[in-house]
């Protein structure tokens, strides 16, 4: 059964943690980036934040350093959504990994109706009659907003592993994410949020993997924190008109039990045992030292 906790501020004493093992070793990285807010009033949902996988080997004493990003904040109606933050590792003699953070959401009939790009790209807001794409997704870490459906309902923000939908009837769905199983068990990372709609009509449903549900005859939701999902865009008129903010990203490190050096910054939670593997949970920016 693993064993969990928070190891915060090691030091060179944390060497002696080591279970045994010499010489250079594997590590397993998972890297995703914050998540996109929704765009306001009719708005798209946010992208995903981008979403990539690593296997390398590091020396002895090689410092990581970890950088987990934030998501697109919430905003105002009539408002493009923010993109969310990159996450990354990096350290020397190690290939720096950054995944993008996620497009925010297009706005209602405003200048930049269409989503931003980003990890995954953000779904486009209503367009008063025209029909604009969504954001790009960057190649490898995820996929493309949603286009909307003129002046009704608001694209889809784009998933690890899924586009956004586009808007119709209801507000298009967020794009599904990625299963991961690095921490021991299945989880899905990075769906896109659900795009907005008239209060008269359902809302988007958020990406599988933490995307947030649009706006429309019911409020819309944040992308869920430590998953990188896209925020949901919001409704009009009337009802809820601003766009939830993104879900924060997270960076997972996993190596074998004998290898771990007990050296870390940061406070990541710590599992051991994990089919013979220690996991790091970067919730907030740090180190490891191997």
């Amino acid at each position: 059964m693993p064993i969990l906790g928070s190891i915060g501020g090691g030091s060179a004493g944390g060497f002696g943690q080591r279970k045994g093992g010499k010489g250079p070793y594997d590590i397993d990285f998972l890297v995703v980036a914050g998540g996109g807010s929704g765009g306001g009033e009719i708005g798209g949902g946010g992208g995903a934040g981008g979403y990539r996988t690593s296997t390398q080997t590091v020396n002895l004493e090689t410092v990581i350093t970890v950088t987990v990003g934030d998501g697109g904040s919430q905003t105002p109606s009539l408002t493009q959504g923010n993109n969310g933050s990159s996450s990354s590792i990096s350290g020397s003699e190690l290939t720096t990994i950054t995944s993008t953070g996620g497009g925010g959401g297009g706005c209602f009939a405003g200048a930049n109706t269409g989503g931003n790009s980003g990890g995954s790209g953000g779904g486009a807001g209503a367009g008063g009659g025209t029909t604009p794409a969504g954001g790009s997704g960057t190649p490898g870490q995820g996929n493309n907003g949603g286009a909307s459906q003129g002046g009704d309902s608001a694209g889809g923000g784009g998933g690890a592993s899924a586009a956004g939908s586009a808007g119709s009837t209801p507000g298009g769905a967020g794009g599904a994410g990625t299963a991961s199983s690095i921490t021991g068990s299945s989880v899905t990372y990075a769906g896109g949020g659900g795009g907005g709609t008239r209060t008269s009509r359902s809302g988007g449903t958020g990406g599988a993997g933490g995307g947030g549900n649009g706006a429309g005859s019911s409020t819309n939701s944040t992308g869920t924190v430590n998953t990188g999902g896209g925020g949901g865009g919001g409704a009009g008129p009337g009802g809820t008109l601003v766009g939830k903010a993104g879900g924060k990203g997270v960076v997972i490190l996993s190596m074998p039990d004998g290898s771990y050096s007990g050296t870390t910054t940061g406070s990541p939670t710590v599992a051991t045992g994990v089919s013979g593997k220690t996991v790091l949970t970067f919730t907030g920016s740090g180190s490891y030292t191997a």
